[in-house]
């Protein structure tokens, strides 16, 4: 059941449109830049210039990078576009894997499973491409997103920790 009691919302995933690839980018380009600056590790104008450095490398050709996989979530009955969810794969010298790098829900949506049921949906488009974990990476002050992870099976690998002494 999603928060408030009602179904759980189920979604489709399809490959993300040149033009929602455009929009995705800069929001998420921006998303990246501010979890870092917010976590302290760096300052904002800092985190931007790494993000976009770091989002240039990995998408070279945009949405058509080999062995990147870009979706647009749509809401399974309505079809309405709820979100984003971005997953890489990734080998050697590792288990052969699946490396989510972002994931987005509408925020007007959250909180009504979308996030979970992309999480699910992408399981099998993982299987398919040989792979055999999923992995990603969450800022330890996204307590929502942590949240969501564990209960859809995912467990922290390792953990990096600070303590601010200012």
């Amino acid at each position: 059941m999603a928060e408030g009691g009602g179904a759980v919302a189920e979604v489709s995933l399809r490959p993300m449109s040149a033009d929602e690839y455009r929009s995705w980018y800069d929001a998420a380009v921006r998303e990246y830049a501010a979890g870092h600056a917010e976590s302290g590790n760096i300052s904002l104008e800092e985190a931007q210039q790494m993000a976009k450095r770091e989002f240039e490398q990995l998408l070279p050709q945009g949405p058509d990078t080999p062995g990147q996989h870009l979706f647009t979530m749509a809401d399974s009955v309505s079809g309405e576009p709820v979100g984003t969810i971005w997953f890489a794969e990734r080998g050697a010298p590792q288990v052969p894997h699946a490396f989510i790098y972002d994931i987005v829900v509408s925020e007007r949506l959250r909180g009504k499973g979308y996030g979970k049921s992309a999480l699910l949906a992408i399981e099998p488009k993982v299987r398919e491409l040989g792979l055999q974990r999923i992995a990603l990476h969450v800022f330890g002050t996204n307590k929502t997103a942590i949240g969501l992870y564990e209960r859809t099976g995912y467990e922290a690998t390792n953990l990096l920790m600070a303590k601010d002494l200012s």
